[in-house]
């Protein structure tokens, strides 16, 4: 069959959640003729992920309810691959409103892999052999590892966990987390081990064996010690240390596009790349990589680009991004960690108040099923500007949103110290600090 040529106005490869909200905007709002490409599914994967964390909670939920006065029985199972089913059902679902999403706003979308010509032409190929991994796990495991230390590795290690699952975490240093505040780091490592999440810390994989007859591997690493040590039994090794950005074959050297030592598209604040008229934002640029600010970014271009002289200045502010880390229990930051603000205004113009305390949750049960909260406030100057909040605790990721707004307008100590409690809630903590 011969190829097939189009033309259109703005191209965008990659229908993740930053690509898809570029180019609906530009269609929808601007009248620009766009298309978008993607050869795997529309809008990524944090969906999924949320929706196996709740299954994680519900089975803590179901730990927790003898104390409030409850008969379940906690061994009951969990049917995995009907969970697993009603995910992908829903999943395909928003797939297929993604799609007529793009319908209805005038975006042309073609399902194959995007490939860079030359400045401005594109050669699309198909290829459905791609999966995710973790998504694909058909049936519960019985023992799992998983190696990495950023939030995905901690996320999937506690949804393992809570879901029964024998769960290995290998990490290089002591910590995970580790671009957090040390609060962070240190409260939900002690808060794994406790929970009885196995923690490898220091440790590095050196070799993985398969048993071809049972599908089972046998995980060899290097311990704190320098010795060698070993898992066996293993049903899944998940390498969670982090995705490289999908910049190889794609074309981008051939179009004159820069690329940093990491792979990444380098880009400047307005995500323009070093050739006119290519851009890039979300992941690949390797900037901060969460759905909403690829999302944010991508809306932001399109006003800049298409939208005429009063958005010629509009682009994203990468400072004070909140983000949520899905443990157990939930992390919430936004600003800078206390580390970071003594570097930025000096240890004496910094001042941090903090507090631990068991959320009221747990009141009714007994000492070894209560989890920790801690929050801590960093403030900056006489003005006590606050520049910095991290929290860990039930409720978090929901909690920091309304927070992160007041520090986007420049709150201050003074300002969360005028705001009256809400009571009785692990909230009102945080309006409450001496």
């Amino acid at each position: 069959m011969a190829p097939i040529s189009k033309e259109t106005d703005f191209l965008v490869i990659g229908g993740g959640s930053g690509g898809l909200a570029c180019a609906r905007m530009a269609s929808s709002r601007f009248g620009v003729k766009a298309m978008i490409i993607e050869g795997k599914r529309l809008g990524g994967t944090c969906v999924p992920k949320k929706v196996t964390f709740n299954a994680a909670a519900i089975a803590e939920t179901i730990h927790h309810a003898k104390a409030y006065g409850f008969s379940i029985q906690e061994t009951a199972p969990f049917d995995w691959p009907a969970f697993k089913n009603k995910r992908d059902a829903y999943i395909k679902r928003l797939n297929g409103i993604y799609e007529r999403n793009l319908e209805k706003d005038g975006v042309e979308y073609v399902h194959g892999w995007g490939k860079l010509l030359s400045k401005n032409e594109v050669e699309v190929t198909t290829d459905d052999g791609s999966n995710d991994g973790f998504f694909d796990i058909d049936k519960l495991p019985g023992k799992v590892a998983i190696v990495g230390a950023g939030y995905i590795a901690v996320e999937f290690a506690g949804m393992f966990h809570s879901l029964g699952t024998e769960t290995h975490l290998f990490i290089r240093h002591d910590t995970f987390l580790r671009h957090f505040d040390p609060m962070i780091q240190e409260t939900v490592v002690k808060e794994y081990q406790r929970l009885g999440v196995k923690l490898h810390q220091k440790s590095q994989v050196s070799k993985v064996e398969k048993d071809e007859a049972t599908g089972k591997l046998t995980i060899t690493y290097k311990d704190a010690s320098g010795g060698e040590t070993t898992v066996s039994d293993v049903d899944h090794l998940i390498w969670a240390i982090g995705r490289k950005p999908a910049t190889a074959d794609v074309g981008l050297e051939k179009a004159g596009v820069k690329l940093n030592d990491a792979g990444y598209v380098v880009v400047d604040e307005y995500e323009n790349s070093s050739v006119d008229g290519i851009y890039a934002l979300g992941d690949i640029s390797g900037k901060i990589e969460l759905t909403p600010v690829a999302i944010a970014a991508g809306r932001r271009l399109s006003e800049r680009l298409f939208g005429g002289e009063q958005f010629s200045t509009t682009r994203l502010e990468y400072e004070n991004v909140p983000s949520v880390v899905f443990a157990h229990p939930e992390v919430g930051s936004i600003g800078l960690t206390e580390p970071e603000a003594i570097e930025k205004y000096g240890k004496e113009n910094i001042k941090v108040y903090k507090t631990s305390f068991t959320a009221m949750y747990y009141a009714m049960m007994e000492p070894e099923d209560k989890g920790p909260t801690n929050y801590k406030l960093v403030v900056a100057g006489p003005e006590e500007k606050v520049v910095g909040l991290h929290i860990m605790g039930l409720g978090s990721g929901e909690m920091l949103q309304g927070f992160g707004v007041a520090i986007r307008m420049g709150a201050t100590k003074k300002d969360f110290d005028r705001c009256v409690a809400i009571h009785p809630t692990s909230a009102e903590e945080i309006v409450t600090l001496k």
